[in-house]
């Protein structure tokens, strides 16, 4: 069904916590969501299918929007950390994949559980959040280049993509160093073109504009000074 929801039934979508019961349908938006959008297919949907089951996964931060019963966003984060130039390690978190039916997306849904995810992250105790992201959106969300506070790819380049966003005023002031996010994000494509069978056959496109974009933005990368 297609739903076209005016301001009001905007107001009554619903954030949860993903629950069990949900998890086939999590991964079906999250299909649907990235399919085709940055390369031909997508491997983001086996990549919340196997997040699960890592040790740094959060389920606290493993958020659903609803409206009418149906599931037509979700967000979830894992435990990251920066290892910092002093030769400290400071705890943080990744968040991603972040998911919105495609015919519900610029409505605002997205802000929603971003804005869901600060929140209760904030009061779990988090410092701050970093993801690698269009930073045409994610700046317009709050966050900003991870280079303003020297925090570099495991790597150690500045790369545009990776955007930072503090949970409190001051919260990566003389932090810096290179981020390091969960193992899980090194996913077998292999594997994940398996776990694809199991769903309905979608076609697989190449050339599009939002693969376009994105093999740009994954070339902005320089070395760190």
């Amino acid at each position: 069904m297609n739903y076209n929801f005016n301001r009001e039934q905007f107001m009554e979508i619903e954030l949860r916590c993903e629950q069990t019961k949900d998890y086939r349908e999590t991964e079906t938006v999250t299909r649907e969501a990235f399919w085709n959008h940055d390369a031909p297919g997508c491997f983001e949907h086996y990549l919340v299918h196997i997040m699960r089951n890592s040790p740094a996964f959060l389920p606290e931060l493993s958020f659903v929007a609803v409206f009418d019963g149906k599931i037509i966003g979700n967000v979830m984060c894992m435990e990251s950390i920066i290892e910092g130039d002093d030769g400290k390690v400071y705890k943080i978190l990744t968040l991603g994949p972040i998911s919105v039916l495609p015919e519900h997306q610029q409505k605002g849904i997205g802000r929603k559980l971003l804005e869901k995810t600060k929140a209760t992250a904030h009061k779990m105790g988090y410092r701050a959040i970093l993801l690698y992201g269009d930073p045409d959106y994610y700046t317009k969300q709050g966050f900003v280049p991870a280079e303003k506070y020297n925090i570099r790819t495991v790597d150690n380049m500045y790369a545009i993509a990776l955007q930072a966003c503090e949970l409190y005023a001051d919260a990566l002031k003389g932090i810096q160093g290179r981020f390091v996010e969960d193992a899980v994000y090194a996913i077998s494509e292999a594997e994940a073109e398996e776990f694809d069978r199991h769903f309905s056959f979608k076609e697989k496109c190449s050339g599009t504009p939002s693969q376009q974009k994105f093999k740009k933005i994954v070339k902005m990368r320089r070395k760190a000074d």
